[in-house]
């Protein structure tokens, strides 16, 4: 149900790479070679070298020790925190460490702006949904407005109507339109409760920053692509002037204090009612758009690819939105490049300026970054907010090459890599396509320069304490079918061996995923060099193929399927899942990144049945932990009238929300 929803059962269609760029997977062979699994005794029995570190020493001598707080960070809370890690379960509700517990803050329907009626799932209606909190709450973003209070900000990414609406009481126009309405993104101020860690939701009624935004809220286009021939409609001759965002997956908060949030998955929102435009055929084919839509073009001729062959160019954007100015127009910057985004997540290189790394999840694509012209401007005042304001406008676009050279004096790597340059906001580098075109065909163009296809490259974040930057690679369980079976997935590889140098030859794909990390060259994120390891190979610790940066492995929690990565104030990587393969509901896990306990997984917490964990972020002060939990519920066979799951249990179906959870 989740595949067909929220990519159209991606997998099952034509694989939109043909390119015959190398797969991650092949460059990782080499680096093996070089390695030796441990013996018993090591790191642990079975375990498997990926990542190079001989044991959790050097792990502590070759990563910077974390900062004990910083910028007002407390050093003690959730990143030190020595909790009992959650089981692996099928729980129909969010399980928590013992001593702590977690507190639902925004459901599904409940009432955003001041004029929001309450929520009644028997009487929905466009309007009405337009003014509550959006469907499938996925990435969550929390800017500081006072001590006490903050504004949250949350993708609502795609809705599933079989589990939203009761049989018979809606006719299918009504349906859809509300759909649209439930899509986009959700605005809402927060304020602290009684206990430390806490946080309920400010009544609607006086929240001024409070507002949504869906698929029929107006966006500007910016950068090179605006106003350019392919983004011009019938209904915005201009091109600059787009109607909507949806299919919103990961994103991040920048240091400017403003949300950004990928268009991922919008190619199957389009339908066609007749033959498509030729000239778009190799474009369409590259993003997967075929005509087979939800059916908005039933009520909204604007998704009809027949009729308006150049709207779907509109979409595939980061898109960045200002959740202290109410009536402020979100953008979409051209300039970091049309695919299918995950999310964004921006840092301040060393010279000022700011760098942007996405990655585009499909199976066999491609990793970006972006790095700005101009300079970001630390002064709290108006002029340098509207100047940040404009950072991702112009800058250059780069994709990722990796390759399995050995980085001398540095044991602790598997391979070098670089950055390609596509375009600058003035030139294109790729032969035969101009800015625009690499812009908004972005995957044709890194077709042509020969980047490494990645296994569903999902959320890429640098982290602020150390300076690298995690990947979670989410899976391919076509490794061995439609993609080559090779050494990126432990699973196929006849380079990986377990303890007694058995080779293992299962060929169920790489189901778990990994966890790739990348170092700047000499810490410069503008720099077009980086050093990659895998930190983590995930799965089953009893597994031999698995590895956990080199802890033992009898002393982690299985974790399945990264999706999310993100940081505490001690530099810790927290990773949410979805899709675990070990049988067990998704969870979101903390994992140290330097020290004695480098690769230490450990579950915080696991969500309800059919469940996907989304969008961990910890605050600050190390006392919050916030995560969505997206499409409980979303199992095959499950309804509205029939449903596996009614968690938060507020009423007699799932309602997908955000949740913050604490110390008890």
């Amino acid at each position: 149900m989740t595949c067909h929803y929220r990519c159209g059962n991606a997998c099952d269609k034509p694989v939109p790479n043909t390119s015959d760029n190398p797969h991650f997977s092949s460059l990782v062979e080499g680096a093996l070679a070089r390695r030796s699994v441990l013996k018993a005794g090591g790191v642990g029995a079975g375990a498997l070298v990926l990542g190079g570190l001989l044991n959790p020493s050097a792990a502590a001598a070759a990563t910077p020790a974390p900062a004990a707080r910083r910028a007002g960070a407390a050093a003690a809370g959730i990143g030190s925190a020595d909790f009992t890690p959650v089981a692996p379960n099928v729980r129909d509700n969010v399980t928590v460490p013992r001593g702590y517990t977690y507190e639902v803050l925004v459901r599904w329907g409940d009432p955003v702006t001041a004029d929001a009626p309450a929520f009644d799932a028997f009487a929905q209606t466009p309007a009405s949904a337009e003014r509550q909190f959006g469907y499938n709450c996925d990435y969550v973003g929390v800017v500081p407005l006072t001590a006490g209070s903050a504004v949250l900000v949350a993708n609502n990414e795609y809705t599933d109507e079989e589990l939203m609406f009761p049989a018979g009481v809606y006719d299918d126009a009504t349906v859809k339109r509300i759909a649209i309405a439930s899509h986009g993104m959700s605005v809402v101020q927060i304020e602290r409760g009684r206990k430390p860690g806490s946080w309920k939701r400010s009544n609607h009624r006086g929240a001024r920053l409070n507002r949504r935004i869906t698929a029929n809220t107006p966006f500007l286009v910016d950068g090179p692509a605006a106003g350019t021939e392919r983004l011009r409609t019938s209904a915005d001759p201009s091109g600059k002037n787009v109607l909507g965002t949806f299919a919103n997956c990961a994103g991040g908060t920048t240091p400017w204090g403003t949300i950004l949030s990928g268009e991922e998955n919008f190619n199957g929102y389009f339908d066609k009612s007749g033959t498509l435009d030729s000239r778009y055929a190799a474009s369409y084919a590259r993003y997967g758009l075929a005509g087979d839509g939800r059916g908005w073009s039933d009520v909204d001729e604007r998704f009809d690819l027949t009729a308006e062959p150049h709207e779907p160019f509109r979409f595939g954007y980061i898109v960045e939105v200002d959740p202290l100015e109410p009536r402020s127009t979100p953008r979409k910057h051209s300039m970091l490049g049309r695919f299918k985004h995950e999310g964004a997540n921006a840092t301040i290189a060393r010279d000022g300026r700011a760098v942007v790394y996405m990655g585009d999840d499909e199976r066999g694509d491609y990793i970006y970054k972006f790095v700005s012209a101009e300079k970001y401007d630390p002064r709290d005042t108006q002029a340098a907010r509207k100047h940040n304001l404009t950072l991702l406008s112009r800058g250059t676009l780069y994709v990722a090459r990796f390759t399995d050279e050995a980085a001398d004096a540095a044991p602790e790597y598997d391979g070098l890599g670089e950055w390609i340059a596509l375009a600058s906001d003035t030139e294109s580098f790729v032969d035969g396509m101009s800015v625009v075109d690499v812009l908004v065909d972005t995957r044709l163009a890194a077709d042509k320069v020969g980047p490494t296809k990645m296994d569903r490259p999902e959320d890429i974040e640098p982290n602020p304490v150390n300076g690298r930057v995690y990947c979670a690679l989410t899976n391919n369980s076509d490794r061995g079918k439609k993609y080559p079976a090779d050494e990126a997935n432990p699973l196929t590889s006849s380079m990986v061996r377990s303890e007694l140098g058995a080779p293992l030859t299962s060929a169920s794909g790489n189901r778990n995923g990994y966890v790739l990390e990348v170092t700047p060259d000499a810490g410069d994120h503008t720099s077009t060099a980086f050093t990659w390891g895998l930190m983590l190979v995930c799965g089953d610790p009893e597994a031999p193929e698995t590895y956990f940066a080199g802890y033992p492995k009898e002393q982690v929690s299985p974790v399945s399927c990264p999706d999310n990565v993100a940081f505490d104030a001690l530099g810790n990587l927290w990773i949410s899942t979805d899709g675990n393969s070990l049988g067990s509901n998704d969870g979101l896990f903390r994992v140290p990144v330097a020290g004695a306990e480098r690769g230490k997984v450990e579950q915080f917490l696991t969500v309800p049945v059919g469940a996907e964990t989304c969008g961990p972020l910890v605050s600050e002060d190390q006392l919050s932990v916030f995560a969505a939990v997206q499409h409980p519920g979303e199992t095959d066979g499950a309804s509205f009238d029939q449903p596996s799951s009614t968690w938060p249990h507020t009423d007699s179906f799932p309602r997908p929300s955000v949740i913050v959870a604490y110390e008890s």
